[in-house]
């Protein structure tokens, strides 16, 4: 089910109520269909992919839980499938863990935090992409062993953000929500640790500094020196 824009603010809060109806806040805690075989799940993903290429990325994701979650969607999706959602389709990202959120710049050159992997887009429920993101937060937290206290605070905190702002734009009409965004300096001005202030805006210092023209030597080989061809290195994946 696709929701139909409301005329109001009021007839947007009376929409959602109805919704909460056909599904509660305790009904999220199904965990949905985990009698499957993960191997099977991941080598459907791995159709399509580049072959030589896939025992890479399976090594990459035997490193730590961590990393097998954020290479694993198709496992989650399927669990999710059979759990209940509002029926609010969206074009979701698919794969909204913390690690695909990063800076980089818009075509006008403006430096913006947002969602920067787009691999696994596809129609579906909204709740699959929040709940996917803060299972990745207690992931990320536990690989860094820290307190299950800190996890469900990264995942409260994350929650509470995603509701506030939700709300906020519900109030906007389509053309502020259009040019909507987190740039990079008002990330900085929001974060209250002064160590990761300081990684902010040592991010951002090199984000300004990674430009096409230092990118293309990278990923690139001169075929003639004459014709000065550029072609696509062998094994560029790899520096990106």
């Amino acid at each position: 089910m696709r929701h139909q824009n409301s005329d109001t603010l009021a007839e947007k809060f009376s929409a959602g109520r109805e919704l909460r109806k056909l599904c509660s806040r305790p009904s999220h805690k199904a965990i949905g269909q985990v009698a499957r075989d993960p191997v099977k799940l991941l080598e459907a993903s791995s159709a399509g992919r580049v072959q030589r290429l896939v025992p890479l990325r399976y090594g990459r994701m035997l490193t730590s839980p961590f990393a097998f979650y954020r290479g694993s969607a198709i496992i989650q999706a399927h669990d999710l499938a059979s759990t209940p959602h509002t029926g609010l389709t969206q074009q979701i990202c698919g794969d909204c863990h913390l690690m695909n959120f990063g800076g980089f710049a818009t075509p006008e050159r403006n430096l913006i935090f947002d969602i920067n992997d787009f691999d696994e887009t596809h129609p579906g429920p909204w709740e699959w992409d929040v709940k996917r993101l803060v299972a990745s937060l207690s992931l990320a937290a536990r690989h860094l062993d820290l307190t299950a206290a800190a996890a469900d605070e990264a995942v409260f905190t994350a929650v509470k953000s995603y509701q506030r702002n939700m709300s906020s734009y519900a109030q906007m009409g389509a053309l502020s929500l259009w040019y909507e965004r987190i740039t990079l300096e008002s990330l900085i001005a929001a974060t209250p640790d002064k160590v990761a202030k300081q990684t902010l805006v040592k991010s951002v210092a090199k984000a300004q500094g990674r430009t096409q023209e230092n990118l293309l030597p990278k990923i690139t080989t001169v075929r003639s020196k004459v014709e000065q061809n550029q072609l696509v290195r062998e094994g560029c994946w790899l520096v990106l």
